[in-house]
């Protein structure tokens, strides 16, 4: 990206501002926090036609059919950062249903995958001081018995493709 090269910080930074800005009218983006989130929420929610929470809600940021709760997290894995922890997970019990998504470090979608609660749980790490449960995004897990792998549907959606699609049956 060379014409980047050429541009000062403070050029940049407001480069940035104005694509948030853009991402924001888009309806891809819902707040001013780094945009792994809220990405992945949006992708989640339009490939399958969830419902968004409001951001205020602790528990779980989508519901879909059948009242079915739905927690939503992003990892962009960076040539600088290959962690495949997830955000702090504040409650295990709220959510029904992990839906996680691994970004390259362009923001495209290597993996993504719905999880059982009961597989959260049994694979979390509870942190003290933080009061929250640790979660890696291992590829293990796509191996486990009645999780399943929703990657080509998201990437259906980043392509640009319009047509929602119906959420798997989980086992």
């Amino acid at each position: 990206m060379d014409f980047l090269r050429a541009k000062s910080i403070a050029e940049l930074l407001a480069l940035h501002a104005a694509v948030s800005e853009e991402l924001r009218e888009r309806n891809v983006l819902r707040s001013a926090n780094n945009p792994t989130g809220d990405l992945a929420e949006y992708l989640f929610c339009k490939a399958f036609g969830w419902a968004q929470e409001a951001n205020s809600v602790k528990a779980f940021d989508a519901i879909g059919a059948g009242g079915v709760r739905y927690q939503i997290k992003g990892r962009r894995l960076h040539r600088r950062n290959k962690s495949r922890q997830l955000s702090a997970i504040r409650d295990l019990d709220g959510f029904d249903i992990l839906a996680a998504v691994l970004f390259d470090d362009a923001f495209c979608v290597l993996r993504a995958i719905l999880i059982p609660a009961e597989v959260v749980r049994d694979h979390s790490t509870y942190i003290p001081h933080t009061n929250s449960y640790r979660f890696l995004l291992r590829d293990a897990l796509w191996l486990i018995p009645g999780v399943i792998d929703v990657t080509t549907d998201l990437r259906r959606v980043e392509s640009g493709e319009k047509d929602r699609l119906a959420i798997p049956l989980l086992p």
